[in-house]
């Protein structure tokens, strides 16, 4: 037996308080929802520009991704919910002050819109497709002749579901690590990334393909002013902060992420998408699959990292 003395209370698990309650559900639901909401920016300023035959995989085809991203995302929240027949009391109340009632009602606008919207290209996917009903094909009709306003609409939504999968966790003022109001942005900048890292992939078209690769350098570059700029803010803060950031600066987090997310996620596509630029035969299924796998390993290590990180007054 190992006789144990406690001084403090402080330092006993889920007293201090120590939060361990989020795993990779919440990680994976986030980095979904910041890929549909990627997909989705895409897909409708294009539409609102007017470029749907020049980028016809960005406007139509990678839109089918997105009702299967938002519906895996949203079963990813519902496992992990601790009183799962409860989840429609978020339909009771809108709270405007609240990250988790934006996300709420948002999803909630957004994932009948992803489905119509892709509806809408059934038939031009797949010429023999029959909707069957009279209502139906009615509805596809006013679906098509309504594209311009739906886009603008779903613009909107795009960035705001973007933006909060990152302010959903800096509105924890108790985890210094999430309290940052770069979280929002450099999540919506993420999401982007892999939304178009998807519509490159997706993309058979050179011209569409080569514009992906420059507006996702582009995002790279920014992503990495936002990282690089947190850790700044994070080092000129309180000893808190600094203890944060110290998690991955020679901490335990170190390797996970400056390798899979910063290396392997945001610095090697760049370089091979510059490669890819200057004339050199890259297959752009490797840098779309680093800077997905980049994507969903940072969503996990600061989901797991920022828990840890707390307050001791």
């Amino acid at each position: 037996m190992n006789e144990e003395l406690f001084i403090s209370g402080r330092e006993v698990p889920h007293i201090d308080p120590y939060l361990n309650i989020w795993h990779w559900p919440i990680g994976l639901y986030l980095f979904l929802g910041g890929l549909a909401a990627g997909i989705l920016f895409f897909s409708s300023l294009y539409t609102i520009l007017g470029r749907e035959k020049e980028l016809p995989t960005a406007v139509k085809w990678a839109t089918f991704v997105v009702p299967v991203a938002l519906v895996l995302g949203l079963l990813a929240l519902f496992v992990d919910l601790k009183h799962q027949l409860y989840f429609w009391r978020l339909y009771t109340t809108i709270r405007l002050e609240s990250p988790m009632s934006w996300g709420a009602w948002t999803l909630m606008a957004i994932t009948p819109l992803s489905f119509i919207w892709a509806a809408g290209y059934l038939r031009e996917a797949f010429p023999s497709w029959d909707w069957k009903f009279e209502i139906l094909k009615k509805f596809e009709n006013w679906v098509q002749n309504n594209r311009l306003p739906l886009a603008w609409i779903m613009v909107v939504l795009a960035v705001i579901l973007g933006i909060y999968t990152g302010i959903l966790l800096s509105a924890f003022n108790a985890r210094p690590l999430w309290n940052t109001s770069l979280l929002g942005p450099l999540f919506l900048v993420s999401g982007l990334s892999t939304g178009a890292a998807t519509i490159m992939w997706m993309s058979k078209n050179e011209l569409e393909q080569s514009l992906f690769r420059r507006l996702d350098l582009l995002l790279i570059v920014i992503e990495l002013f936002f990282i690089v700029h947190l850790f700044m803010g994070f080092l000129a803060g309180s000893e808190v902060k600094i203890e944060a950031a110290k998690l991955f600066l020679g901490g335990q987090f170190t390797v996970s992420f400056w390798v899979f997310v910063v290396l392997i996620g945001l610095v090697l596509p760049a370089i091979l998408e510059i490669l890819e630029m200057r004339g050199k035969k890259i297959p752009v299924s490797i840098p779309a699959l680093c800077i997905l796998f980049g994507g969903l390993m940072f969503r996990l290590i600061m989901i797991e990292a920022g828990q840890i990180t707390r307050y001791l007054y």
